[in-house]
């Protein structure tokens, strides 16, 4: 088995949660303490390549890289930032970090609030604005103004690359839905049919929604499944709908379809994970009820699982952000969530069990799996 490490970004720093056996762990840090991490993310062509997004008051937002695993770090040359002549749009921060196809191993992908795309051809240290997304003609309706959509800002995420196609890119806004380049990046459609957007007086618009996490599978990578903010879908082919895949509701009426992460299975394209959280009137975001379950599906979310052993089942108000889930490469899969209220929990047969191997932390932002070379 290979050394199992994850990486904790939280809103005072970096740590990393390493393991041998994934039953016993060993947390190492604090790093950058005091700045905001929002994304951690090793890169999985060569397995040592390490990517970080901070910001703090004073320095900003900006990339950091490492090529030990956090031994040394280095800040990009040239960080995520809007042309001048965008109308006076700045970083606030960058949010999401995604490799580049595996054809591209020096690119890489950065989603920013308010919401950019850009991207870095030389492994982090220079990056430049997508054009065709940033200055796209249909931006402003697309995003709305910068000061519109989440509380913390509008957000670009899930910034996926198609494994059979480097040219075929997808993003994700908070708000503003899911969209497609056929073209690297060069123009975008919205890919929204299907998908809900309860808060506005048409529920399908054709953009608009919140997306809150997309991912992709690569032993699948024509199907797409969204955890929403109006619920949870699929979409199974090139060019389709969005289906529907929400859990039934529980005997009281709790839904259990609303929630921020999405994790797939590392080798099964059917399976995945979410943890659902209470999305009553005003949107309280911690588990329904005060119980910690997570969610399984086997079989692409026709039918789900509710998954507790181990997890607290009274007095749980948790909340785990949309980067804060996550499974790793191993058989049986590990899986791994973050909570706001500093807490790793971490499940070494897929779903079934569950111990907190970490707890105290500042505020989890992000939590990713890696298997560093």
């Amino acid at each position: 088995m290979a050394e199992t490490v994850l990486l904790v970004g939280t809103r005072k720093g970096f740590w990393l949660l390493r393991s041998a056996d994934r039953q016993r762990w060993r947390l190492e840090g604090p790093q950058f303490l005091g700045h905001v991490i929002y994304h951690v993310v090793l890169d999985p062509r060569d397995r040592r390549s390490l990517l970080l997004a901070t910001s703090t008051g004073h320095l900003g937002p900006s990339v950091f890289r490492s090529q030990d695993l956090g031994g040394h770090w280095e800040e990009a040359a040239t960080p995520p930032a809007f042309r001048r002549e965008e109308g006076g749009r700045s970083v606030g921060h960058v949010f999401w970090l995604t490799p580049g196809h595996a054809s591209e191993p020096a690119v890489w992908y950065a989603g920013s609030s308010p919401q950019g795309l850009f991207r870095s051809e030389d492994g982090g240290a220079n990056w430049a604005p997508v054009a065709g997304f940033n200055d796209h003609p249909s931006r402003r309706d697309w995003c709305g103004g910068d000061q519109d959509g989440t509380p913390d800002g509008a957000k670009l995420h899930s910034i996926l690359v198609d494994p059979r196609d480097p040219r075929h890119l997808y993003l994700s806004m908070s708000g503003g839905g899911s969209f497609e380049s056929h073209d690297a990046g060069a123009d975008w459609r919205p890919i929204n049919r299907g998908v809900r957007a309860d808060f506005f007086p048409d529920p399908y618009p054709e953009f608009g929604q919140d997306p809150h996490c997309v991912r992709l599978h690569p032993a699948r990578p024509e199907r797409l499944f969204q955890q929403n903010h109006c619920g949870l879908f699929r979409r199974d082919a090139d060019g389709g709908d969005w289906q529907d895949i929400a859990p039934p509701a529980e005997a009281d009426g709790t839904r259990l379809d609303i929630g921020f992460g999405l994790a797939l299975h590392p080798r099964d394209p059917d399976t995945l994970w979410t943890f659902p959280m209470d999305a009553t009137d005003v949107w309280p975001r911690v588990s329904p009820g005060g119980r910690a379950r997570v969610l399984r599906s086997r079989d692409a979310g026709a039918s789900w699982t509710t998954l507790g052993n181990g997890l607290p089942q009274t007095q749980a108000w948790l909340t785990v952000k949309r980067q804060a889930l996550c499974a790793d490469a191993e058989t049986p899969a590990g899986v791994y969530f973050g909570t706001t209220s500093g807490e790793v929990w971490a499940s070494a047969d897929e779903g079934d069990s569950w111990t907190c191997i970490a707890r105290h932390l500042p505020e989890i932002y992000a939590v990713e799996a890696a298997h560093p070379a």
